[in-house]
């Protein structure tokens, strides 16, 4: 059965949006009629063609467009909330995915890395949401979702940064929801187990590398490990929950951090 979510016409911003579960959220918000400013690093050409193929695949109507604010820079990201209320005529949407990893021990861990994950898995999150929150004030209402992660919920070793960000994403997703509860506004945060996803993809055939295992084994063994289920979330699984937050159906839920893990965080 097939759900009406009633988003047409609506405007989005989703960061980190080029690749992986971000571009699966895009992609979902465009098939309900909704106009995306899709934001992420990569290779100019190949933007420009999934920007032109995701828009040529939504309803008569719906644009896609493209910003490509560095998320570990606070006026780039102003720039971005701007540029799509200025394009786009309003601001209805938007979701935090951006994101990066790096894995080593606290005493190893390197300065820089620490520094680009807070500032992209966490601190890109208070700059849009900053800037994002005056439009949605003055509509009267508006959806946030944050992409948070297993590990904002629980801990694993050699991830202190990561694990540090999304803890924080979580909190962040709280405080937010109660500033805004009466304002006719949602903040919520998902909190995904493993997705296969480009990155994870590459961690996959590295594992298999340097344990000298097979990629069954690392899936089964490491990479799922943590996940009763032994099972990958699936993208389509993800954007299911983000299109419930932000239509009216998920109008009483703010302030949550929704587990799709496959029972990770039950134990």
């Amino acid at each position: 059965m097939s759900v009406d979510y009633k988003l047409s016409g609506q405007a989005a911003v989703v960061t980190g949006s080029t690749s992986g579960i971000g571009q699966a959220m895009a992609a979902a918000l465009t098939r309900e009629g909704v106009s995306v400013v899709l934001n992420g690093f990569g290779d100019a050409a190949k933007i420009e063609a999934e920007r032109a193929a995701m828009e040529a695949a939504a309803p008569e109507g719906v644009r896609v467009l493209y910003h490509g604010a560095d998320m570990t820079r606070g006026g780039e990201i102003a720039d971005m909330i701007a540029f799509a209320a200025r394009e786009l005529g309003r601001l209805d949407i938007l979701v935090n995915n951006a994101g990066i990893q790096h894995v080593a021990p606290v005493d190893e861990f390197p300065d820089d890395k620490w520094d680009a994950i807070i500032g992209i898995n966490l601190s890109s999150v208070f700059h849009a949401t900053k800037h994002a929150l005056p439009l949605m004030k003055a509509a009267g209402r508006g959806r946030i979702v944050n992409i948070a992660s297993a590990h904002g919920l629980v801990a694993s070793p050699f991830k202190s940064a990561y694990v540090a960000a999304k803890h924080g994403v979580v909190g962040f997703t709280k405080s937010c929801a109660l500033e805004t509860a009466r304002n006719g506004i949602t903040v919520n945060a998902i909190c995904p187990g493993y997705v296969k996803t480009p990155l994870v993809e590459m961690q996959i055939a590295d594992q298999a590398k340097a344990r000298g295992i097979s990629v069954d084994r690392v899936v089964e063994d490491v990479i799922l490990a943590a996940q009763p289920n032994r099972t990958f979330v699936e993208y389509d699984q993800l954007a299911g929950m983000m299109l419930y937050l932000v239509s009216d159906l998920g109008g009483a839920v703010t302030g949550a951090a929704l587990s799709i893990d496959g029972g990770w965080t039950a134990a």
